[in-house]
């Protein structure tokens, strides 16, 4: 069996906490976010606070269901990253993991004019 690869991520921004490993986003090389937040009970849900969506960029945005905590945070869910190549990339604190979720690019703004 052929060993799994790690996943090339480039590093979009962090926030939330004090420190080096706090929630963060990264655009990997097949095309999707990682994302990096807070532990939930729930493996493929993590918690990351408003801020990090700003970070994504211009005309894409996290394609997942988001569910606002009314606290400054949302809930993500997406896939669990556990391959542990990918992970060493992470600076990880003991209260963090990781998901993968698709990205999705934006392709209307506003109201079409009117005529």
């Amino acid at each position: 069996m052929k060993p799994e690869q790690a996943t090339t991520l480039q590093f979009l921004g962090k926030g939330g906490t004090t420190g080096d490993g706090c929630p963060s986003v990264y655009v990997t090389d097949h095309g999707t976010f990682l994302i990096q937040g807070w532990v939930t009970d729930q493996a493929e849900t993590v918690e990351i606070p408003h801020l990090l969506l700003g970070f994504v960029g211009n005309d894409r945005f996290i394609g997942a269901r988001m569910e606002d905590t009314g606290r400054g945070t949302f809930l993500l869910t997406g896939r669990p990253v556990t391959d542990a190549g990918t992970l060493t990339q992470l600076d990880l604190y003991e209260d963090e993991t990781a998901i993968e979720v698709p990205v999705c690019e934006r392709s209307f703004y506003g109201v079409a004019a009117a005529g």
